[in-house]
């Protein structure tokens, strides 16, 4: 049997991601948990594994195509499930009236009766579920087992009511453990190829979802069922359609929901082959004309310049979407200054060689780090996030310091924890780590999460000043420009020293200029003198 699989949410509330490469092709044996695609979302490349043992039957997106999560976008052709489930698991003996137990060759007559008591509502609740038949997929079987979860008291969701590790995990969380159970779940009936099958409410064949009518809706063409009571709109929470028409639906990429039904079986929607290419047929003419005007109107679209497209998502969106809503959330003030670098420069020139000795490489970075958390502890605004809702600002207990990294994807914030607990060759160490790991894209997304503080080093390309854009909930950002000698003044004389300049942005919702000015003159004197960081 096929099974088909939807693109999950690999993160919190992620609504889609881009498909970076597929990792197996079509025809090709997986195992379950084995990795067979790389997805891009918010900010990381994550690795989506198997769910099933089986092969790949289909793969239903292309390499860069962005998917929304739940969307199919791989099928694999599996063992049936419900053959696989009847040996893996012996139907236990009926103790109530002693008859041994159902037999697996029980008459598809009394299935479907059981389904369609079901369906109407009307089947009854019995403390012996597990003498009838349940329909559930392996891993939903081995997850009860797991979780003590009595499986034949678990009312399933799925097509028939086929029991998923969804339901296996509510029944647990719901305390069903072997107890009294929660309701009947209806037998699924043994179908036949040329037999209609109903397709789940969340199926999604053709990649399109439900709710999304931008597609025009065609009216039947001629041979398509003059015997149809009526021709419902697209969007139906269940249709009729026997395993070829589905199989046509699929490799068309058409959604079933969507056709307009030609026929009326038992209360539900039934759709045929025919009305499915007629429906592939409209909905590729319009596309069409669509292009066509697209097009014309591109063409006379007045100040349009040709040229080079290239798409705006993965990484560079979702900065892009974070930068807006902090510019048009927080309202930015930015704080210019620049430090006399030359005790700097002396310190880390001191100390390379002992950091070389332990392979680890020195750069300015991680002494500013230890600066930037030693201040901010004397100035915790600055070290905080505003909760609108609530209405309170949230002053950080811990110094977690993200450091933004420039990629060829765009902009991405690895944090370094915990700044004020550790060494300096520590920090060096792990923030060197941080930022290979954001480079060649390993990076996970649990190491991009809960900064207090961001420093942005845009003076490495080359530079002197800027207006960084907070890093939001964050209140505050210092951007660091490059470290040149300038001309400075020294007892009356102008001479050539080491300056660096200091770009500080805050929330001014949150943060007074005199307080980002205090701030910065205190990290002034921690970099100006780094020994002063050994006191602390």
């Amino acid at each position: 049997m096929v099974r088909e699989f939807e693109l999950p949410d690999v993160g919190e509330g992620v609504a889609e991601g881009e498909i970076v490469a597929w990792l197996v092709e079509e025809g090709e044996e997986v195992s379950e948990d084995q990795p067979v695609v790389e997805v891009e979302t918010d900010k990381a490349v994550v690795e989506v594994p198997s769910p099933v043992n089986g092969s790949v039957e289909e793969l239903h997106a292309e390499a860069g195509a962005v998917v929304p999560v739940g969307e199919v976008i791989i099928a694999f052709a599996v063992e049936d499930e419900e053959t696989e489930a009847t040996e893996a698991e012996p139907i236990e003996e009926n103790d109530a009236t002693g008859s041994g137990g159902e037999t697996a060759d029980r008459s598809a007559a009394t299935d479907a009766s059981d389904a369609k008591a079901a369906d109407d509502g009307t089947a009854s609740e019995s403390p012996n579920r597990g003498s009838a038949r349940v329909f559930a997929a392996p891993s939903a079987r081995r997850m009860a087992r797991e979780l003590g979860v009595d499986i034949g008291h678990i009312e399933g969701s799925g097509p028939a009511g086929r029991v998923s590790t969804g339901d296996v995990r509510a029944a647990a969380g719901n305390g069903r453990r072997g107890g009294s159970p929660s309701g009947s779940t209806a037998a699924e009936s043994e179908t036949a190829e040329d037999e209609p099958e109903p397709v789940a409410e969340s199926a999604d064949v053709g990649g399109e979802r439900p709710g999304d009518a931008t597609e025009p809706q065609p009216e039947p063409g001629p041979g398509s069922g003059t015997g149809a009571t009526s021709v419902e709109a697209a969007d139906r929470d269940r249709t009729l359609a026997a395993p070829a028409t589905r199989r046509v639906a699929r490799e068309l990429g058409v959604d079933l929901d969507r056709v307009p039904a030609t026929e009326q079986r038992e209360d539900e929607a039934f759709v045929t082959g025919e009305a499915v290419e007629q429906y592939a047929e409209a909905q590729q003419e319009a596309q069409e004309a669509d292009a066509q005007a697209g097009s014309a109107s591109g063409t006379e679209a007045e100040g349009e310049q040709p040229g080079e497209r290239v798409p705006y998502r993965g990484i560079r969106r979702t900065t892009g979407q974070a930068m807006e809503r902090s510019a048009y959330t927080a309202p930015h003030v930015t704080h210019h200054d620049t430090v006399d670098a030359s005790g700097l420069v002396e310190t880390r020139e001191e100390l390379k060689p002992v950091a070389a000795e332990r392979g680890i490489s020195l750069t300015y970075m991680p002494l500013i780090m230890r600066a930037c958390a030693t201040a901010l502890q004397e100035f915790p605004y600055l070290n905080s996030s505003l909760d609108e809702e609530s209405e309170e600002i949230v002053l950080k207990g811990e110094y977690h310091l993200g450091v933004a990294v420039g990629t060829d994807a765009g902009l991405m914030v690895p944090v370094a924890e915990d700044i004020d607990r550790k060494g300096l060759l520590q920090i060096a160490s792990e923030t060197n780590e941080l930022i290979a790991k954001t480079r060649d894209r390993s990076i996970s997304r649990e190491e991009m999460r809960g900064g207090t503080f961001t420093i942005t080093n845009f003076g490495a390309i080359g530079g002197e000043y800027a207006t960084p854009i907070i890093n939001y909930p964050e209140t505050a950002i210092l951007g660091l420009g490059a470290i040149e000698e300038r001309p400075v003044a020294v007892d009356g004389e102008v001479v050539a020293r080491p300056t660096l300049p200091l770009s500080l942005s805050i929330d001014h919702r949150v943060i007074d200029g005199a307080t980002a000015a205090e701030f910065t003159n205190r990290l002034e004197e921690y970099l100006e003198e780094p020994r002063l960081l050994l006191l602390d």
